[in-house]
């Protein structure tokens, strides 16, 4: 997907947005998922999600395989729409977060720290590193659940402004439901400082388990 479309679908996702509409945020068996990609993919078109992205740790091995098998020519071309990702562990005020990349080229250089199977290292663990990467990889770079870290997250999106990330994971289920819902209260928080600072929003169920509808 070309950058400025998928910048387009970022700016105007909403609390309605997920899971029928778009999610960003899943996770297969390459990393610590339950399903296998096709089994994924055969989720997002039987719950005719319109655009989805695996988002597996540090790694693309997920969607090496679509391609090499060529998945994705089982489904109508006009079911859903899948976006290259990655969920990318790092450093921001010293605390230990995750960045999402979306839209990345998996077979950039600039992501071979980042796909080993494991946390980066050294310089590598910076967020400026990250999200250089990404950027680099043709990627926008986003800061995952910002709730869920030990620095409150009114200091965390300013500095990840600062530090150049794209956007925030803003619609989230910190309430882990079986049914994923955003947390209204925390998200609506959320979004007020992301729009503050003009950052692009994005949202996910953050699926590990046989159902892209929750975590």
């Amino acid at each position: 997907m070309d950058k400025q479309d998928l910048i387009k679908i970022t700016a105007n996702i909403n609390k309605e947005s997920c899971p029928g509409l778009v999610n960003f945020h899943c996770h297969t068996k390459f990393s610590d998922g339950s399903f296998d990609p096709e089994q994924l993919l055969d989720q997002a078109f039987i719950n005719k999600i319109k655009f989805i992205s695996i988002t597996d740790h540090h790694t693309v091995k997920a969607h090496d395989f679509i391609e090499q098998n060529n998945i994705l020519e089982k489904y109508p071309t006009d079911s859903f729409k899948l976006i290259s990702g990655i969920e990318i562990n790092c450093l921001l005020l010293g605390c230990l977060v995750h960045v999402i990349g979306l839209g990345i080229n998996i077979k950039s250089t600039h992501l071979t720290p980042y796909i080993q199977g494991e946390s980066p290292i050294g310089n590598d663990l910076h967020i400026n590193s990250v999200t250089k990467a990404i950027r680099l990889s043709g990627g926008l770079s986003f800061l995952a659940h910002p709730a869920r870290y030990r620095i409150p997250f009114y200091k965390l999106i300013p500095e990840a402004n600062k530090q150049g990330v794209d956007g925030i994971e803003v619609w989230y289920d910190y309430d882990l439901r079986e049914r994923w819902q955003p947390s209204n209260f925390v998200c609506s928080e959320i979004n007020k400082i992301t729009e503050s600072h003009n950052m692009l929003k994005t949202c996910g169920t953050d699926s590990h388990g046989y159902s892209l509808l929750g975590r």
